[in-house]
């Protein structure tokens, strides 16, 4: 089964421990230059914390960081930082109430 997931990874992409990503979900770590489009812009990388589940269809776009116990709702655009211990949606992707601590298995280790 193939989940058309795009992922660039050309400023680095980090990964936290137990990460869900739903199908359909892009991760982008640089855009396109706006005076020339083979070239791409320099950031720095995405950060995704630990147990971190992403929607369908969402979209991470360069240079965010996800802090730890976070779910993004399907179809959301992440343009800004998400702190730690939320449920954030929508294009523009904000916060939409806070998130109780991860309960689930240890990854960690």
């Amino acid at each position: 089964m193939n989940a058309h997931n795009y992922i660039q990874a050309r400023n680095g992409i980090i990964l936290g421990n137990n990460l869900r990503i739903g199908p359909g979900v892009g991760l982008i770590s640089a855009s396109h230059s706006l005076d020339n489009y083979d070239m791409h812009e320099k950031t720095s990388p995405i950060i995704i914390g630990n147990n971190v589940w992403i929607g369908m269809n969402a979209v991470i776009m360069p240079a965010i960081k996800i802090g730890d116990n976070v779910i993004i709702g399907a179809g959301s655009i992440v343009t800004s930082d998400i702190p730690s211990d939320s449920v954030a949606a929508g294009n523009p992707c904000k916060v939409i109430r806070e998130k109780k601590p991860y309960s689930g298995k240890d990854y960690s280790n």
